[in-house]
């Protein structure tokens, strides 16, 4: 029987990323991923701006930052179109209501930037009018904060190329689903899938929303649970869109343009739709709707397709990162929700790096699973 150092559990960004860099440390990896409908990295936009997001905990804005950062160096060594450009983005505020907000969002930024002496800038407020420039279909807005740190990321072709590159290295990928793990005693011996045992030194359950499948069987909480996420995807006939700066408003909606006259437009939050990935018409009504109150210039965009993902979140909106409790080789990494594009490929760097006995950092402690046993 063939035995694994690395078994990995699900096959999107995060799993692709865990198997690329688990292949790199030299490991004998298996990735098996039953290619759900719904998959989050298959339908997300791929906003990587950490500095524009405020967020009350330290240790998720170190996670993004160092997430952000690390891209340049990870796409490099792929070699691959994956979308990425640093193409900023625009924060704006529409009306007086959301100006409240917008003065809230600078406050916070500039506290946390004095308060953890970061040498990137900060964003800086702009005219409407030239924010207007940068993104024509806008509207004229209240306010408006620019960055130019933000980049955009295509979460299919980056999760596509991690696989491709996972398997040049010598990873195997088993399209199938996994019934069961191998339990002995706080061990882990592997997975079953079918009637087949798979045997590792350790596994990585990173299966997205999907993950808490295996929480009855390992006797602890694991309470991650899908988000639905509807995106439109536009196209805007004659637009030089190519280098347009990404739009997020205050209603947690966002526009990502790409070349040649495409445009992202989302998105949904809803919680308690389970593992439905349809496209509702509530759904279409809400992210059509936002687009044009920001943005009327897209009036006469052509809708070319709607997508969804189920997005993972866990209960306090942190990723679920480290050794699951009670076993000695058995590692979670899931529980990403609206960020798992920007957080997914690096966390699953340090994932793979501690499940193959490397060091946890302390830091992260912010992200274990066993925060859930109380």
């Amino acid at each position: 029987m063939k035995n694994y150092d690395l078994a990995i559990v699900g096959g999107g960004i995060v799993g692709a990323s865990l198997a690329y860099h688990a292949a790199r440390l030299g490991a004998r990896t298996l990735l098996i991923d039953r290619e759900d409908e719904g998959r989050a990295t298959d339908a997300g936009a791929g906003i990587v701006s950490p500095e524009t997001t405020a967020t009350e905990s330290s240790a998720l804005h170190d996670l993004g930052r160092l997430a952000a950062a690390y891209y340049p160096e990870l796409l490099g060594d792929l070699d691959s179109d994956t979308g990425y450009q640093r193409c900023g983005i625009l924060v704006v505020a529409a009306n007086d209501w959301e100006t409240q907000f917008f003065d809230e969002l600078t406050t916070a930024l500039a506290r946390r930037h004095q308060e953890s002496e970061e040498t990137a800038p900060l964003p800086q407020e702009i005219e409407p009018r030239a924010a207007l420039e940068m993104y024509p279909p806008l509207g004229l807005m209240k306010r408006c904060l620019w960055s130019h740190e933000a980049a955009r990321i295509d979460g299919r072709k980056t999760c596509s190329a991690l696989s491709t590159a996972a398997e040049g290295l010598g990873v195997e990928v088993l399209v199938d689903s996994v019934s069961s793990l191998i339990l002995e005693h706080k061990q882990v011996l592997g997975v079953r899938v079918g009637e087949e045992d798979l045997t590792a030194n350790a596994v990585v359950i990173a299966g997205g929303a999907w993950s808490p499948t295996f929480a009855a069987q390992l006797s602890f909480p694991l309470p991650v649970e899908p988000q639905r996420g509807q995106i439109a995807h536009l196209h805007l006939e004659g637009a030089d869109s190519e280098n347009w700066p990404m739009i997020n408003g205050f209603r947690e909606h966002y526009m990502v343009a790409w070349p040649g006259g495409h445009i992202s437009a989302g998105a949904t939050r809803e919680e308690g739709a389970g593992f439905d990935p349809r496209i509702t018409t509530w759904g279409v009504q809400e992210v059509l709707g936002e687009a044009l109150r920001v943005a009327p210039g897209l009036a006469d965009a052509t809708v070319v397709e709607m997508k969804v993902g189920l997005r993972p979140l866990s209960p306090d909106g942190l990723p679920v990162l480290g050794r699951a409790p009670g076993f000695d080789n058995l590692w979670l990494a899931t529980g990403h929700g609206p960020s798992g594009l920007t957080l997914g490929p690096y966390s699953a760097k340090l994932v793979a790096q501690a499940a193959l006995g490397g060091e946890w950092s302390p830091w992260l402690a912010a992200f274990d699973p066993a925060r859930f046993l109380d």
